[in-house]
């Protein structure tokens, strides 16, 4: 799962990323123009958002992605507590809304039932599409019980493409997603790894749902 954390506050930043990595990939920025920035990516599977931003407030930032059809859960931490403030962040399109200062327990459970919500991870924290279950720990699947072995980023590719079933996902996002902003490689390796996960996925005919939209990317449903 890929986090992304927006708050000026550095202390509580780096708190929130030790909090976090030890069960997800965490993306910080400490202003609104960057957040924003790294938001409109669309490669998160929930932001972190304070409220009170140099630049561009939290606010701001998530009225700009709902106009641009990014669905990304969004959870606001901020000190402001008034039921203003609160009204303001989930009229605009939060999906919840905690309240500086808080417990590490609380954070992990409010994200983790976000993602559940939004139905990214099961109440096991499994994911699963048509005959394919992930084995988190493992970084292999079992297609029909039988279980196939994956390299780390033929993982991560089929993890991302179940955890966005049924939506189209760019080149771009995949590379950004899986390889990072900062990788030594192109692009084109987003096709390789789908050609090489469609051949492990062909014996049991589901190399089919990962589907071509041309000239876009790619997108998983059932032909």
């Amino acid at each position: 799962m890929k986090v992304l954390v927006v708050e000026d506050n550095l202390s509580l930043l780096e708190s929130i990323r030790q909090i976090l990595e030890d069960e997800y990939e965490v993306d910080t920025a400490d202003n609104g123009e960057e957040g924003l920035f790294l938001a409109q990516q669309s490669i998160y599977d929930i932001i972190l958002l304070d409220v009170m931003l140099p630049g561009m407030d939290g606010f701001e930032i998530i009225r700009q992605m709902r106009s641009a059809k990014i669905d990304t859960c969004v959870l606001f931490l901020t000190a402001k507590d008034s039921l203003e403030d609160r009204v303001k962040g989930l009229e605009l399109g939060g999906d919840d809304y905690l309240v500086k200062p808080f417990q590490a327990a609380e954070l992990k459970a409010r994200i983790r039932a976000l993602l559940r919500r939004s139905g990214i991870i099961s109440l096991e924290q499994g994911l699963k599409y048509r005959g394919i279950d992930l084995l988190e720990r493992e970084k292999d699947i079992l297609v029909d019980g039988e279980p196939v072995k994956l390299t780390l980023k033929q993982y991560e590719l089929l993890e991302y493409l179940i955890q966005n079933k049924g939506k189209i996902l760019t080149r771009e996002q995949i590379f950004d997603r899986i390889w990072g902003f900062d990788s030594d490689t192109t692009i084109a390796i987003v096709e390789v790894f789908v050609h090489h996960l469609r051949k492990k996925l062909e014996p049991f005919q589901y190399h089919k749902d990962i589907q071509t939209v041309r000239g876009i990317g790619y997108m998983l449903k059932q032909p």
